[in-house]
């Protein structure tokens, strides 16, 4: 049965460990969409880090900016698609020189995109409105769209998940066969 579960929390709150836990339930044919871009070292061993960690059985896909298009072109060859994470996409497009405007669309071909594949799809975001207003216009633009997108995937969802210090704490939906506390 197709699922699309959203899992959000803050950073290191073990949103892509519990992600990927969710997807080893079974799941054959495992996509895992990635939007980062190593920018340094320390990025690049966190990228290694989680490709250890999914292991050979993922088919692993880079796009920094078209996740729409990725998720369609999986259509009928995934039994399950990961894609993490929302917020770095987010960052990708206004670095990029993308409006608000712009990025909102493309969320909601995302969306679209998500609804018309047949398999399950797990989305990875950090929540982002829970500090301080930030200082300059960049960050309280990135803040506010990645909060708007946050709020369309969770509305397309059908189980939602905060993660609290490696604990999901379901807040939409019934999350079955939950998987165990990953510490």
């Amino acid at each position: 049965m197709k699922e699309i579960l959203f899992v959000t929390g803050g950073c290191r709150s073990g949103k892509s460990r519990f992600a990927l836990s969710f997807a080893d339930r079974g799941f054959e044919r495992k996509v895992f969409l990635a939007t980062c871009q190593p920018q340094d070292e320390e990025m690049q061993q966190r990228i290694n880090q989680h490709q250890k960690a999914r292991g050979p059985e993922w088919q692993t896909v880079e796009t920094p900016t078209a996740l729409p298009g990725a998720v369609t072109s999986h259509k009928g060859k995934a039994d399950v698609i990961l894609i993490d994470c929302l917020t770095l996409w987010t960052s990708n497009l206004l670095l990029q020189g993308a409006s608000q405007e712009n990025i909102l669309t493309r969320g909601n071909a995302l969306t679209k995109a998500i609804h018309d594949v047949s398999c399950s799809v797990i989305i990875v975001s950090n929540e982002v409105g829970a500090g301080v207003v930030p200082e300059n216009r960049l960050a309280r633009t990135f803040r506010d769209v990645a909060g708007l997108l946050n709020q369309k995937v969770a509305a397309c969802a059908d189980i939602v998940v905060w993660m609290v210090a490696g604990i999901p704490v379901p807040i939409k939906g019934i999350l079955s066969n939950q998987p165990p506390s990953t510490y």
